[in-house]
């Protein structure tokens, strides 16, 4: 067995994984990334980055089936060529992963394609194709990311399926059962009902995106629902069979009454666990909690002497840019810096049209803390921008503490959400308060500027409302 020392060894290559081997490496450490799949992670392969290349090609369809019209625009005869849409997706997510590789080569960043085993403290073993090597380094870092969870009424196969397989159909199905009203769930679902698709949402909770404000949820349903998509909530799947070319599905609502579904196909949509599955962490002796994520310290060390983990494999949302900044402060720290990260700023968003995204408190979460809070609100249909674009449903949802005037929670329900989310995740950084957005000079005419309406709601009131 060959053997290769480092000063850092990386198992895995997802955003977690290689952004924290490429910071480490500019650091000045010799850095090893173990992958055994292909670089980029889920994320960069069959994550984000696919969905939204889908996402966007998806709502250019439906722009000029639907809403080009109402610009003087007339489209006739548009036609889908779903394989070369696929096409698009794959050239999308080839040119990224390259350039992981291409990251590594410039910062010098030893890359093995194989399985990693960790042996003990500061030694992993590398299984590439049965050749075996031995890596050892003072400290590693576990960032193997998480996989789809799979219920066992629901077993995977042909027509039963994850996100993995919904980004690589050969067809645009004539219906699609989606299997959970999270972010993943509704994303696919709107890229197929865009295509023509009749999807249908079943979700075991109440409402959609659970994690997210009510009013977004609650919003968010409703213009899906005008779309569309069809949902049916507090209802839980018991069994499914596949047929040839259809999923028979049983289901139960909140009273007990079962009825069954029949679509192409199922997507099962639950979430994701913790992929751990060969790392050796319980030879090792590295401990973990009853969900099967990694137990860490503050800063995001495991039981074992040298030994971390960040993203997915531990406490804390599943995103990729948690785990970016995870793996970017902990090799800061290990250079010797004082990095830290405030989990209270970290955004979300979910890629529908409109888009939903989300930073700090939900007012159903300040509720519970017993703060006394105030909440301002700011429809798009009121912004010259967003009327300009016809793109009227939504809104700005500011949360802040009565007494301090501090930004607690940001909600967006509206165009471009997840690009507008950045300017109160940065505020909330820096401690911002409802009248400093409010004194911030916003260009007109912009979708930001339902953002300065809705803090000036939280003071002395709207100017366009």
């Amino acid at each position: 067995m060959s053997q290769h020392t480092f000063d850092l060894i990386v198992i895995g290559a997802g955003p977690g994984g290689y952004v924290a081997a490429i910071r480490a490496a500019q650091l000045g450490m010799n850095v090893a990334c173990v992958e055994k799949q292909y670089l980029g992670g889920t994320c960069l392969n069959v994550g984000c980055i696919p969905s939204k290349a889908l996402l966007e090609s998806s709502e250019l369809y439906e722009t000029a089936v639907h809403k080009a019209k109402d610009h003087g625009i007339s489209i006739e005869k548009v036609s889908i060529d779903f394989k070369k849409m696929i096409e698009r997706k794959d050239r999308v997510v080839k040119q990224l992963t390259s350039g992981v590789g291409g990251l590594f080569k410039k910062n010098k960043v030893t890359h093995f394609s194989g399985t990693a085993k960790i042996l003990g403290t500061g030694k992993v073993e590398v299984d590439q194709a049965g050749e075996k090597t031995e890596l050892q380094a003072s400290n590693i870092i576990i960032a193997t990311g998480s996989a789809p969870i799979q219920i066992p009424s629901l077993p995977f196969g042909d027509r039963i399926i994850s996100s993995t397989e919904a980004l690589a159909l050969t067809e645009i199905p004539e219906s699609l059962i989606v299997v959970g009203g999270g972010y993943i769930g509704l994303e696919m679902g709107s890229v197929y009902m865009r295509l023509g698709t009749k999807v249908t949402v079943v979700e075991a909770l109440d409402r959609l995106t659970p994690g997210m404000d009510s009013d977004i949820s609650k919003a968010l349903q409703r213009v899906l629902s005008k779309q569309g998509m069809t949902f049916m909530l507090s209802t839980k799947v018991k069994s499914a069979k596949a047929k040839k070319n259809e999923v028979e599905v049983s289901v139960e609502d909140a009273n007990g009454e079962v009825s069954s579904l029949n679509a192409s196909y199922v997507l099962v949509s639950v979430g994701r666990k913790p992929y751990t599955d060969g790392l050796g962490l319980d030879e090792a002796g590295i401990e973990r909690d009853e969900k099967g994520r990694i137990k860490v310290d503050g800063n995001w060390k495991t039981n074992l002497e040298g030994v971390y983990a960040v993203g997915d494999v531990i406490d804390g949302p599943m995103l990729a840019h948690k785990a970016s900044e995870e793996g970017v402060a902990l090799v800061e720290q290990l250079a010797g810096h004082h990095t830290q990260m405030n989990y209270n700023t970290i955004p979300a968003a979910v890629y529908t049209w409109p888009e939903a995204a989300c930073v700090g408190i939900t007012e159903e979460q300040a509720k519970e803390q017993g703060i006394d809070y105030k909440t301002a609100k700011f429809p798009f249909m009121a912004n010259g921008r967003a009327i300009s674009m016809g793109e009227k449903d939504g809104f700005v949802k500011l949360i802040a503490d009565k007494t301090t005037d501090r930004l607690i929670g940001a909600h967006i329900i509206g165009p471009r959400a997840s690009d507008m989310i950045a300017e109160l995740t940065l505020g909330m950084e820096f401690g911002v308060t409802g009248e400093d957005i409010a004194l911030t000079i916003h260009a007109h005419p912009t979708l930001a500027e339902s953002v300065k309406e809705a803090a000036l709601g939280l003071g002395s009131g709207m100017i366009h409302m």
